[in-house]
């Protein structure tokens, strides 16, 4: 039914040109989201024979059950290629605002630009330049741009749940922009050490044994802009040093799709390089028991130093290796991240997670945006 619904809205508002009045015949843009096949059906551990998907390396599975978003300010603006700056370009020409809130884990009823069984979901139509008179696109590339800002009342909630009611009511207390919830399942065997001599108790609650459970909910404050984004649907080629070729690619009496793609493991990289590895012990090791269930959020790990990671007893924490082609950054006996190109570093692990969180914000899959962060 949930679907029924969202299909027959996408109908109406597509007929209708939501954003702008009638546009002549010229382009439209859709803008939807999605978190990829990721969001919806977490990350396995070990990884399927013949898959490429990345998995948490020190042995972890992870599954959602709510990834809240608040999306706005949706922006297209003249001269895509104006600087080797990504963040510049000439005068805005149409932008429609919300906010909306989504659940990313949810999906919705459109194919993901990821492929395979990826799901997206609408959020609202650019038909129009709305400030430029209202007068149709022109055949061209637009740079495109979209803000993550904090939750807040005013915002359309687009395919929410009583649960996805509640969490979002404590991100607008707190001044939450995303929020992560789910459940880290330890599944690794054959697992190595760095050190190998190490003693660490990684067979007992809550970092082991096989089966063990640790629940994890947390809220970003990071509101962010992610702008002029490099579209992997373009044909075009590209400006030097970057992977795509910027701006949505308007044409006349035809719907440009801008999805908005949010990479979900960013947050538990080991470091802001680009496809970095992903890990879960740093977190499992700080969980609180909680009435027998053991669980993690961003307060726990805030006095936690990701250059030497400790667990809630303060013991140093060595490497886990579960993934037999994963070796850690360095030969060093406890585990710690690489923050190369953190601008201003903070030793708080939260913080770590928080900046590399708000890199997330993609185009299209994998078009990355010039990030500009405003926390």
């Amino acid at each position: 039914m949930r679907e029924l619904k969202t299909l027959l809205l996408f109908g109406l508002m597509t007929a209708f040109g939501c954003g702008g009045s009638s546009n002549n015949n010229g382009g439209t843009v859709q803008f939807t989201a999605s978190g990829e096949v990721f969001a919806l059906a977490g990350y396995d551990f070990p990884r399927a024979a013949g898959s490429n998907n990345p998995v948490f390396v020190d042995g972890w599975q992870i599954v959602f059950d709510e990834l809240l978003v608040t999306f706005d300010n949706i922006t297209l603006a003249e001269n895509p290629d104006k600087s080797s700056n990504q963040a510049l370009t000439d005068q805005v020409v149409a932008q429609v605002t919300g906010p909306w809130a989504v659940d990313l884990h949810k999906g919705g009823p459109l194919p993901g630009k990821g492929g395979g069984n990826e799901q997206a979901l609408w959020v609202a139509t650019v038909s129009n330049q709305n400030k430029n008179g209202n007068k149709p696109f022109d055949e061209k590339r637009y740079a495109f741009s979209f803000d993550i800002v904090r939750a807040t009342l005013s915002a359309q909630r687009l395919n929410f749940d009583a649960t996805n009611n509640a969490d979002y009511a404590t991100m607008v207390t707190n001044g939450w922009t995303v929020f992560y919830s789910g459940t880290a399942t330890f599944r690794g065997t054959g697992c190595t050490t760095q050190p190998a001599s190490t003693n660490y108790p990684f067979g007992l609650p809550p970092m082991g044994p096989v089966g063990t459970t640790v629940k994890f909910k947390f809220g970003f404050a990071s509101p962010t802009s992610y702008i002029n984004c490099q579209n992997p649907d373009n044909s075009g080629a590209p400006l030097a040093g970057e992977l795509h070729q910027r701006g949505v690619q308007i044409k006349n009496n035809r719907t440009t799709i801008a999805q908005a793609t949010l990479h979900t493991g960013q947050p538990f990289w080991e470091s802001f390089n680009r496809d970095s590895l992903p890990h879960f012990d740093q977190l499992a090791s700080r969980a609180q028991n909680v009435a027998g269930t053991y669980i993690v959020t961003l307060n726990d790990v805030i006095s936690d130093q990701y250059t030497g990671l400790t667990d809630a007893q303060n013991r140093a924490l060595p490497w886990r290796i579960c993934d037999p082609t994963y070796h850690p950054i360095d030969s060093a006996p406890t585990m710690h991240f690489d923050d190369t190109g953190l601008p201003q570093p903070n030793p708080s692990y939260a913080a770590f997670m928080t900046y590399n969180q708000s890199t997330q914000g993609h185009l299209n899959a994998d078009g990355l945006c010039a990030v500009q962060r405003h926390y």
